[in-house]
Formats: structure tokens, sequence, C-alpha cells
């Protein structure tokens, strides 16, 4: 879908959209032909203004018929505005409208940039593999301008553009199936960066055994396909900032638990066991893409979990890249092991200051929070608040989690330095617990346990069903508001 910037409202325009607040509806002067039956129709409606109130009619405009759509927003924040350009998607994009345009003249530089940023992660969906797509499943909408918004508005929009470009990276690597994204194909779904300046370094199967990472490898060796590290390096200051932010990211591309196999209703989802590498690909881009003032290393620990001859076996023991050994208990609770050889690999080659993980973890932390927030666990407070107001501040919302010496005792192991899981209780903070014990000491770590908030069943404000692309817009508004000058 093409965005556009202009001064006045297209001709060719056939859905027509304004955004009005709570406070500004019973006076707002809409410029068109029929503008007192529109605002008595939607009046008649319950339409107020409301923040997420929509409402569609068809009208005569300029001698043809065009969907006029109007979108509430109370006196909203930017995230209303988003989810407004969102919602205007929802309702037109296989309506066969072709072209739709944003009244902005009422709105200022930043409502019209969200709105036009709602409207593009909104339209994003895969149909390149449904050969027999009706008509009216189609994506009819072409273009979207909007229309009387200010020179700054269009600049901003330029931002906006780049994280969107990398959330839809995101949604892209997630939703395509296993036999197609595995390590190698997912490296090399992201070796375009490279155009936009970051640095990629990529380490095969034997580099990772050399260096020792017995974790990462032991989840690999009953796949067909060889693992892979994929580190992303995009430095904005020139050298300034000599210690990076580094993001890590768990990319399991396909999880049938291995020999602790999982059931088999609902073990096709497990294509999006890699959506913590998903959204570090995602962020990078976007970072890269908008020419980010600030020092970023994105790392994907890349591996397919199946059940072969010489898969890992519940109660091996493998040796870390740290040294420390680790009874597998279970070999479906495999990120931890991908993550804790990538966590100590980032420290070793980069010395970041901050760390932070992503990783579909724990099916535990669905039953805590659902699909509403999350999970949060950091040995810093500061970096809590940080990332805290960044997930309220992008849409992407946090909630934090305990960890303490009592839980860390619960995967003691008697025969190794511990176990890869817990007890029946506190899974999802025994599972961070295992990770902070490859944190070293003076870095400011954080696990994000995204495994609730990856994948939707249902439609949301600025995605479809499907992928959401969750944490590209929370690490980049964490970055914008922590580390940019």
């Amino acid at each position: 879908m093409k965005i556009e910037f202009v001064p006045t409202r297209p001709a060719e325009a056939d859905v027509l959209a304004f955004i009005v607040t709570k406070s500004s509806f019973d006076g707002f002067a809409f410029p068109l032909e029929n503008a007192q039956m529109v605002h008595d129709t939607a009046k008649l409606a319950r339409f107020k203004g409301e923040a997420g109130q929509s409402f569609l009619l068809i009208a005569s405009e300029g001698g043809k018929l065009v969907r006029i759509v109007l979108l509430g927003v109370a006196d909203g924040d930017a995230g209303d505005y988003q989810k407004a350009g969102g919602e205007i998607i929802a309702k037109v994009q296989t309506s066969g409208a072709k072209h739709i345009a944003i009244h902005a003249e009422n709105l200022s530089a930043q409502a019209a940039a969200e709105a036009a940023y709602g409207a593009t992660l909104r339209n994003w969906r895969m149909d390149k593999y449904r050969t027999k797509l009706a008509d009216t499943s189609k994506p009819s909408v072409e273009a979207l301008s909007v229309a009387g918004a200010s020179a700054e508005a269009a600049a901003l929009w330029t931002r906006y553009a780049a994280i969107a470009d990398g959330v839809a990276l995101t949604k892209e690597l997630v939703t395509e199936p296993a036999n197609i994204i595995y390590p190698e194909s997912f490296v090399e779904r992201c070796k375009h960066l490279a155009d936009l300046g970051v640095e990629i370094t990529i380490l095969d199967d034997k580099q990772m055994a050399e260096l020792g990472m017995g974790a990462l490898l032991g989840v690999a060796q009953g796949s067909r396909r060889p693992a892979r590290l994929l580190a992303m390096k995009w430095d904005g200051t020139g050298g300034a900032q000599a210690r990076p932010v580094a993001f890590v990211g768990k990319g399991v591309t396909f999880d049938t638990g291995g020999i602790s196999i999982k059931p088999a209703a609902g073990m096709e989802d497990m294509k999006w066991d890699m959506g913590g590498a998903g959204a570090v690909a995602g962020v990078m881009k976007a970072l890269a893409g908008r020419k980010a003032k600030a020092h970023v290393v994105g790392i994907c620990g890349l591996v397919e979990n199946m059940p072969d001859g010489n898969a890992q076996r519940p109660g091996d023991i493998v040796t870390s890249m740290s040294g420390q050994t680790i009874e597998v208990l279970n070999t479906d609770a495999e990120g931890r092991l991908v993550l804790c050889d990538a966590l100590h690999w980032t420290q070793e080659t980069y010395n970041p200051e901050y760390i932070v993980d992503l990783a579909t973890l724990t099916g535990a932390i669905i039953v805590s929070l659902g699909s509403e927030y999350a999970g949060m666990f950091t040995n810093d407070d500061g970096l809590a608040d940080k990332l805290t107001a960044a997930g309220k501040a992008s849409g992407d919302p946090l909630w934090r989690f305990p960890l303490s010496k009592a839980y860390d005792k619960m995967i003691d192991s008697p025969i190794a330095d511990m176990k890869n899981i817990g007890g029946k209780g506190a899974g999802s903070i025994t599972a961070a617990q295992f990770l902070q014990r490859f944190i070293k000491d003076g870095v400011k770590w954080a696990h994000l346990d995204i495994a609730g908030t990856v994948w939707a069943d249902k439609p949301g404000a600025v995605w479809d069903k499907g992928a959401t692309g969750f944490g590209v817009r929370l690490l980049d508004r964490f970055v914008a508001d922590n580390f940019e000058g």
C-alpha cells in the first residue's frame, strides 16, 4: 500500500476517513457535500467520538458514491490514533475500495503520522500461499493519502515507515511455515539488512562447537537443519557509544518438544517459537532503517528441535559455553538452552552494558498473563522502569515478575550445576532464574517471555489474526527514549 502526504484530498479517493475527538465531534465541520447527513446519521448510530468507536456509511461525493469512515479517539494519545488508522484498514481492506484519504487538517503532525502508521501495521497480511482466494477476500486498497497534514507529519512518517518495515519483517518470519523458515533460511532473510548498514556475522554449527556451545547444539542435534548464530550490529553513533545495547532472541524455528514430544493438537503453532529472534531481526531493521543514533547488536540463536535417533535425551548432561553444566530433564524446555549460550557469547563478544532477551519461552506465562502482556524479569529496577515505560508508550505492554534465591534453588541439580526445569510451580520464573545464571556481574539484564503475545487468534488494533510483530515497537521505543540524544 502506497502512503503519501498531500495538501488536498485526491479526487480518485473512494474512502474518506475522518478522525475526531469526543469533544470536537458535535461541532466538527465535515468538508463533504452531505455533511449534515453524515453528522446526523452518525449520531443516530450513537457515534460520539469515543476512543475505539467507528462508523461507516456510503454517500455521494463529487458525483460518485464513496465510503465515509468516522473514527473516534476520545481525547486520545498516540496509541488511539494508531488504532484509528488500523480500524480504517480493517473496515475497507477487502471491500473493493482502492484509495483511502484521511482528512488530517484537524490533526496534529504527530496524530497524522500515527494514523498512517497504524494503517500500515494493520494492512500487513500474507496471501502468497493462497491460490484460490475469493475476490471478496482479496485486499483491494492500493494507496492511502493523508490530506492536509503539515510538512512535519511527512517528516515524522519517514521514521514510522522504517519501524513498520521492521514489524513487517518480524511478521513475515513468524508467519512463514517451518519448511520455509529454518536456521539457514532465517539468516538468508536477514542478509538484506547489510544494505541498510547493518554488520552481519554468522556462526555455523562447527564454529559454535569449537566455542563450546554444547547447550545450544544439544537442542539442534536431532534435526537435519544445522544450527546458526546470527549477529547483527548497528552503530549509529560513529563509535561514540563504546558498549552496545544487546538484544538476544530465541530462534527455535520449529519445536516438536524433541524426545519430550508435545501433543499433536496445536503443534503446528510451533512455527512461531522463533518469535523472539523474529523480533530482534525486526528491530534491527527498524533501527537501521531510521538511522538510529545508537549502538545496538541483535543476536539470534537459531535451531530446530526434532526427535530423531540422534536427538538429545531426557537425563543428558550438556556443557554450556560458559562452562556450566546442565542436566536436561525435559527436552521441551529447550529455549533456555539456546539462549544461555547466545547470552554468554554476546557478553564475551560485545561487552554490553544492557542485555534484553526475548523468547517464547514458557506456556506458564500464558497461564499467568494470557495474550495481553509479556512477562518481564530483570536484575535491575532502572531497566525495569525503562522497559515498562517503552512498553506502555509503544503498545507492547510488559508486566514484571519476581526473581529471588528461593526460586533459584528450584533448578539446582544433584549431578550437574543446574537442571533445565524446576518443579510444577513458577515455571516462567524458574526459566528466568536459569537464564540469570549466565549473566555476568554488572550487566543490566532483562528477560521478556513473549509466548502469549507473538501470535493472536483474533485480529487486534494494528495486526490481523496471526503474527503480531510484538517486541519491535517496544525495543525501538526503548532505544529511542534511553540511548539516543
